[in-house]
């Protein structure tokens, strides 16, 4: 696919995520930081990507499908680690405008929200936007969970013109929909 696109003189646009950084020593993160992971670690793999699938390990989705089942809300370690939340609308969006941009425009850029939300802040949003009254239920954090997820989306904001526009709020709203 590359020598076609160079062949053609058209971009290719690669999406990853957020584990490239894997337990980051810098807040917020930058594109041009190398991250700091550990690659034998059980979370190396990164999963299969960001699914919403019933079950599928993440915070967002195991808090509403426990909550509206009535069921323990599962809170890893002390739940004061954060991550940031975009919701897929925006994403897309940021998706089109980087494509949509002269050729000289080269990634990484991060499409992300730079808000950090700790995990309990979560599960207590969720928890209200799902009008259920589950118990929190903590158990030990996996192995090398990252304390800490907050990006600099500053280049997205300066190349693109583009942040998202949705607070975690709403787009729970949505997603609990």
């Amino acid at each position: 696919m590359l020598g076609l696109a160079k062949r053609l003189n058209i971009p290719i646009f690669q999406e990853s995520t957020s584990e490239i950084y894997g337990d980051p020593l810098v807040h917020p993160q930058t594109e041009d930081y190398w991250g700091h992971v550990n690659p034998i670690e059980p979370r190396a793999c990164c999963d299969e990507g960001k699914c919403m699938a019933v079950g599928d390990g993440r915070g967002v989705s195991n808090f509403i499908v426990q909550a509206l089942q009535g069921k323990n809300i599962t809170i890893f370690g002390d739940g004061l680690q954060t991550r940031s939340f975009c919701y897929v609308s925006d994403l897309i969006d940021g998706f089109v405008k980087m494509m949509d941009q002269e050729m000289d425009l080269v990634g990484p850029i991060n499409l992300w929200n730079h808000i950090d939300v700790n995990m309990l802040e979560l599960a207590e949003i969720v928890l209200q936007k799902t009008k259920s009254s589950s118990p929190l239920d903590f158990r030990p954090l996996s192995e090398d969970d990252p304390r800490q997820r907050q990006p600099d989306i500053s280049k997205a904001s300066n190349s693109l013109n583009w942040a998202p526009s949705l607070d975690l709020a709403d787009g729970l709203d949505s997603t609990v929909d």
